[in-house]
């Protein structure tokens, strides 16, 4: 902690608050038991664009972990686990991403899509449910189920939302060089 600014750390603070709220009154029912298509993801991804992948890795982490603690009584450690990894290689992966020059290209677009959903599929298609047999002794074909509901509807919601969000923030910052002096 003791390299990151105080802006990335009001940052992470902030970004797992809203994260909570997201969780909670932005996430819809899947029809699959304790598995929701979760809003959270594609802000998840924004801040880790932003912020990186320590920001992005800890907003996953303690968001996750604070919203199963309120709203179910105790962390589902082996989803909160995966909410970190997915932050964090969320930001690692996008590093060349430059929202904050003003730009978001189609090419960067696809770069942060691709990736997103690599790393969502690695995490909750693989990750999550090896974790939930490990961890909670859970039925291999209940969490092979649920960790695919969450996948795809994560980087559905991450490769629509999460790609408006990011294109509409790198649209408020200036894009470099376009800045000259008068005169």
């Amino acid at each position: 902690m003791k390299n990151l600014s105080t802006k990335t750390i009001v940052a992470i603070g902030i970004g797992a608050a809203v994260f909570v709220i997201l969780g909670r009154f932005a996430s819809i029912p899947s029809g699959v038991p304790n598995t929701n298509i979760e809003t959270s993801y594609a802000f998840l991804a924004l801040m880790a664009v932003v912020y990186g992948p320590i920001a992005g890795g800890l907003i996953g982490l303690i968001g996750h972990g604070l919203k199963d603690a309120i709203f179910y009584g105790a962390p589902w450690w082996s989803w909160v686990l995966v909410s970190g990894f997915v932050g964090l290689l969320i930001g690692l992966l996008s590093r060349g991403i430059r929202v904050e020059e003003g730009e978001f290209t189609k090419k960067q677009i696809i770069t942060f899509n691709v990736s997103q959903a690599v790393v969502q599929a690695i995490g909750w298609g693989l990750i999550a449910p090896v974790l939930d047999i490990l961890i909670y002794a859970e039925p291999v074909n209940k969490v092979f189920v649920q960790g695919a509901i969450a996948g795809i509807s994560n980087i559905v919601t991450v490769g629509v939302i999460g790609t408006f969000l990011i294109l509409g923030y790198s649209k408020t910052r200036s894009k470099t060089g376009s800045l000259t002096k008068e005169a």
